[in-house]
């Protein structure tokens, strides 16, 4: 006998239905940790090494996206970019890479500064140019240091894709409020999301932890 404040029922009707949700916060995750793990690391050296004319304009936006919440980002490009780009989800997917580029370019940016001042000195001693020695030398040691701080920020993403419901996104979130308001249960598929990403985050922030360990 199911008890009054849940219905075995309608768990079972709205579980298949988050899965399909599932799948996109899925593909949302791992898109726009992509576009910030790429992105992030050419901010970080952008920071490092370009003419002021550029490192200025390129701060400057990074803080303000760092300082805006990321519900008001969301909104606002959707409202620009709907008239040019007909999928919603790309538009979202963007909108999250771009905004954890800025944590992970400040993750990137300590990841190069604790490569050993010993390290630059060989590459010039050896006359490598600056790209190789950026390629082949500072790069790989950076990325290194900074894998665990990357792997938590594309949790935190993961964690944060819901807000995909202010654009109608129909992520996981959005399926289960979707569903209660249809059926005027909303324990059951909000309850059942949680757990879902539950059992996705805390298995992988183990497994950082783990690598965090190794590198240490």
């Amino acid at each position: 006998m199911n008890p009054s404040w849940w219905d075995w029922n309608h768990a079972a009707t709205v579980f298949p239905l988050l899965l399909q949700g599932f799948k996109i916060t899925l593909l949302a995750t791992v898109l726009g940790t992509l576009i910030a793990v790429v992105l992030g690391l050419v901010v970080a050296i952008i920071r490092r090494i370009a003419p002021t004319i550029i490192r200025n304009p390129v701060t400057w936006v990074v803080e303000f996206i760092r300082m805006t919440p990321l519900v008001v980002q969301l909104v606002f490009a959707n409202l620009v970019l709907s008239p040019y780009i007909e999928s919603t989800l790309a538009i979202g997917i963007w909108v999250l890479g771009i905004h954890y580029t800025t944590y992970m370019a400040e993750v990137y940016r300590a990841g190069i500064d604790s490569v050993a001042k010993g390290q630059w000195e060989a590459a010039t001693a050896l006359s490598l140019p600056v790209a190789r020695t950026w390629r082949a030398v500072i790069i790989p040691q950076a990325i290194r240091n900074t894998l665990p701080a990357l792997g938590n920020y594309a949790i935190s993403m993961f964690k944060e894709t819901p807000f995909f419901v202010v654009i109608y996104i129909p992520e996981m979130v959005r399926v289960a409020q979707t569903y209660g308001g249809d059926t005027f249960r909303y324990t059951e598929s909000i309850t059942l999301a949680g757990l879902i990403f539950l059992v996705a985050s805390y298995p992988t922030s183990l497994l950082i932890r783990r690598l965090e360990k190794k590198l240490a």
